[in-house]
């Protein structure tokens, strides 16, 4: 899509860059970036800062602490970082208004107290700093989440320093893949990172002077609608929580179970029901504003397909896998009665599989939706390679030969050719000590981590091979296609009967792929704002490190402290720690490693011909890529995105189709006609009203929790009622008898 003739002309203009005048041709080629990445830089600006020191390592310690202390409730309440972000810009200009101007001389080091005024870049770092203390992804609710499993569900006698090494080892294992893979997915103009893109415009509207015009500045839209944001969240987040899934189709027809099955928000196919709660609308996929429109799509291909043609089908038309005598929407596991499945009854005192047991007490089932919804984490794995290999295999190639002094570099890259780099070898050593540390804990706690060294290498491969082209895709599309159940599935295959090691695993296979990711982006962050790359080093591994001995710290302590934690059947009806997230990490450990893939997808087990999603989704890339190839001025084609599309059914249940499908409305409205038809618009304000959607819904979220839902102070009305749909978690089979449902 063009520009305006305004911004045409702005392209064209030659302006002073460091001295250097940049040509048109020089401009990032993705329209978004063009749009809203400053292309200027002032390199005299100080950044690694005492103020900057202070408030980052500040920021990180208490976001991580909060994070932590909240993941453990019944109720989790994650803190972003755009908190801190808004938060400590008054702060930052209070200090630089009171501080005394004075040099000190440390460690053969002169600093100043006050170097001037507070500045953007010491913001980007403080955040950087600050994003440390977030879990990215929501990946395990944060390193110590194998930790909690191990002392509070397995009751393992772990000591501290083998949970410490756990924590870190992971957690820089990470930053060691970023560091290596920056060439890949940080310097290439194409890796855009479209999240970045919000953060990008809020700090210019914080810190920049809006040139007159007409209608609100940056930063006066960002107050108005973060103020407005924060007073609506108290509907959906307190005094109207049927805001969050507005189900009609189940007043209409209030005793129909097929009805409420297809109608529910919460429990069903939520055809109808929508959300107007933003934090429901951006909880599973992120801010859809900040979503490409080919991204959007893709995901909504894949949603249309699976919601409303493939779920539907199994269930009414073929009752596939025995589906009507479970929910069709549901992520518990059942009995062949339809009755919630009881682990505790096929476990032995040291948590190995009762065999005997399992045999005496059935099979274990998932409901359909659930079924289908693994079924596609297997495709999508395969995709995802396949994908990459076809579309970005030469680039990766001509990369990895060293060719990139050859590549045509956008302005960006020109800019930041004025700091020193930071050599590879301080990523290698960082990425090898971790490994070598991480091999030492498998021959000194062998009996607590069950993984053997050879795993534990194969882990590490493991995550080396799909870190790459997660990372195109993320870097392309603002989706990360997850492989949790990949990792849990091979090596449950290859380990038989041993929770513990298929959880270790997945925590470095699968957890330092998210911490590296999110690494990444920040990196791409610091490339749009011009950080020094040497700064941002320091920054992500001091971070790195408090967070990862603060996240542990708390949550020993935790452990150790409150009686019972975790357990329901021990705690008190109301107590809150209750731990929902780590309960699903535990479920999945017995699942895929005391159960195991070969049971439930073995030979003779009942989901078996699921595993054909694996070739599946090795193979639909193909075409696309053929037909890209034949008719290359179709551009539309190479954007058909065969891993995205899977993605559209991704992480369902918990998330609800009603999520999805108002995160697809709303990222179409923004995406497609505001950004085609009122792109002046967009390109000043979209990003910036999509952290302020954030930052209000984020604040109020807090102010609610420890005002009110912390003190148990909550509203028991018609209203406070998530979904009217009590029919829709039904079984439709006769002769099931499930309490609270008809019997057919």
């Amino acid at each position: 899509m063009m520009a305006s003739e305004r911004q045409k002309q702005e392209f064209k203009s030659a302006r002073k860059f460091n001295g250097e005048p940049t040509a048109s041709e020089d401009r990032c080629p993705v329209e978004e970036v063009a749009l809203v990445v400053p292309e200027t830089d002032d390199s005299s600006l100080p950044v690694m800062t005492l103020r900057a020191w202070f408030l980052g390592v500040t920021s990180c310690t208490l976001l991580i602490f909060l994070n932590t202390f909240f993941v453990y409730r019944t109720q989790p309440l994650m803190i972003s970082a755009i908190l801190v972000q808004i938060a400590v810009l008054p702060i930052g200009k209070f200090m630089a208004s009171t501080l005394p101007n004075r040099e000190f001389q440390m460690l053969g080091t002169s600093f100043n107290l006050n170097p001037g005024p507070f500045n953007m870049k010491e913001h980007v770092i403080i955040t950087i700093f600050a994003n440390c203390g977030v879990s990215p992804g929501g990946g395990d609710a944060y390193s110590s989440g194998a930790i909690t499993v191990m002392k509070a569900y397995y009751k393992q006698n772990l000591s501290f320093l083998c949970a410490l090494f756990l924590v870190l080892t992971t957690q820089v294992l990470g930053y060691g893949w970023a560091g290596v893979l920056r060439r890949y997915l940080v310097d290439p103009v194409e890796m855009w990172w479209p999240a970045n893109l919000a953060q990008v415009s809020l700090f210019r509207a914080l810190h920049e002077k809006d040139s007159p015009s007409k209608g609100l500045t940056r930063m006066q839209f960002f107050l108005v609608f973060m103020v407005a944001s924060f007073a609506y969240y108290t509907l959906p987040g307190y005094l109207f929580l049927i805001l969050t899934f507005f189900s009609w189709v189940c007043w209409v027809w209030p005793h129909n179970i097929t009805a409420q099955q297809i109608g529910s928000g919460y429990q069903g196919l939520g055809v109808g029901a929508f959300t107007l709660d933003w934090a429901g609308i951006s909880a599973y996929h992120g801010s859809p504003l900040v979503a490409p429109w080919h991204s959007i799509v893709n995901v909504g291909i894949g949603f249309i397909m699976f919601i409303y043609i493939i779920v539907p089908v199994c269930y009414w038309k073929f009752n596939t896998f025995d589906a009507r005598k479970f929910p069709i929407f549901s992520n518990q596991l059942f009995t062949s009665s339809g009755q919630k499945y009881d682990t505790t009854k096929i476990l032995t005192p040291q948590y190995d599989l009762n065999v005997a047991a399992y045999e005496s007490y059935g099979k274990l089932y998932l409901s359909p939706l659930f079924a289908l919804s693994i079924a596609s984490g297997f495709a999508r794995f395969t995709a995802t390679l396949t994908h990459v290999a076809l579309f970005h295999g030469r680039d990766i190639l001509r990369q990895s030969k060293s060719a990139m002094k050859n590549v045509k570099l956008d302005i960006h890259a020109k800019l930041m050719k004025n700091y020193k780099d930071v050599p590879e070898w301080w990523f290698l050593v960082l990425l090898i000590g971790s490994v070598v540390l991480s091999l030492i804990m498998s021959f000194v706690w062998k009996g607590e981590i069950q993984l053997p060294w050879w795993a534990m290498l194969f882990a590490f491969g493991f995550a080396w091979l799909v870190t790459l082209p997660i990372g195109i895709i993320q870097a392309t599309t603002n989706q990360q296609p997850g492989y949790d159940i990949i990792a849990q599935f091979i090596i449950g295959y290859i380990l038989p009967g041993k929770p513990i090691a298929n959880m270790v695993f997945k925590f470095y296979g699968r957890i330092s792929t998210i911490h590296s990711l999110s690494f990444l982006s920040d990196l791409k962050l610091g490339h749009y704002m011009k950080i020094p790359p040497r700064s941002m080093f320091t920054a992500q591994l001091v971070g790195t490190i408090v967070s990862g001995i603060v996240n542990l710290g708390v949550a020993w302590w935790m452990l150790g402290s409150i009686e019972n934690i975790c357990d329901v059947e021990q705690l008190h009806p109301d107590s809150p720690w209750t731990c929902p997230k780590f309960r699903v990490t535990f479920d999945a450990s017995v699942i895929w490693g005391l159960i195991g893939p070969k049971r439930l997808f073995g030979p003779g087990g009942m989901y078996r011909n699921l595993v054909w999603l694996f070739l599946i989704g090795a193979v639909l890339p193909v075409p696309v890529w053929v037909l890209s190839k034949m008719f290359p001025e179709k551009k539309w084609i190479s954007l058909i995105n065969i891993p995205v599309i899977s993605y559209g059914f991704a992480g369902m249940p918990p998330a609800t189709p009603t999520n999805i499908a108002s995160w697809l409305v709303t990222g179409t409205i923004f995406n497609y006609f505001v950004f085609r038809y009122r792109k002046r618009w967009w390109q000043r304000y979209n990003y910036v009203l999509s952290a302020a959607l954030d930052a209000g819904t984020a604040f109020m979220g807090v102010l609610l929790y420890f005002a009110l839902q912390n003190e148990g102070r909550d509203l028991k009305w018609w209203g406070t009622k998530l979904d009217h749909c009590p029919l829709a978690k039904c079984p439709t089979e006769p002769g099931i008898a499930v309490k609270g449902c008809p019997v057919f």
